[in-house]
């Protein structure tokens, strides 16, 4: 038996599966066995802060619970920076388009991706990637 990880219109809340996917996108089905879903533990924060994947009765050590508040206060930091530099490539990117040059400087994506590179090792080909599609945007 496998569960499907598609919304299905007849679930509470339901929502159009065509409402789930970004302009220009389509959702894709993915089938998992439900046996793998059950021996997958699942880690979602609930109100307080507390993980669906404690155990009920055991408090979350004082340690844990400053390090997460730690750890949500670096992520917001990090995607206000994410979002500040979305914002500056889209005004690079006008300047560029203006003055008649192509809306990529892949010369400049390549230096940005061998920075990344050499400070997060090989992960960071992957991060750089992510963050110039972000920032590629449409002017």
């Amino acid at each position: 038996m496998t569960a499907s990880a598609t919304a299905d219109s007849t679930s509470a809340g339901s929502t159009d599966s065509a409402d789930l996917a970004a302009p220009g996108e389509s959702l894709v089905s993915v089938s998992v066995p439900v046996a793998a879903l059950a021996a997958t533990p699942l880690s979602v924060s609930g109100p307080g802060g507390s993980s669906g994947s404690e155990h009920v009765g055991q408090p979350t050590p004082a340690g844990v619970r400053s390090g997460r508040a730690q750890i949500d206060d670096l992520d917001a930091r990090i995607l206000a920076l994410i979002t500040e530099r979305i914002n500056t490539a889209a005004d690079i990117q006008a300047a560029r388009i203006a003055e008649g040059g192509r809306r990529l400087d892949l010369k400049r994506e390549t230096e940005i991706i061998a920075r990344y590179r050499q400070t997060l090792g090989r992960p960071g080909v992957t991060v750089a990637m992510a963050m110039l599609e972000l920032c590629r945007g449409r002017v």
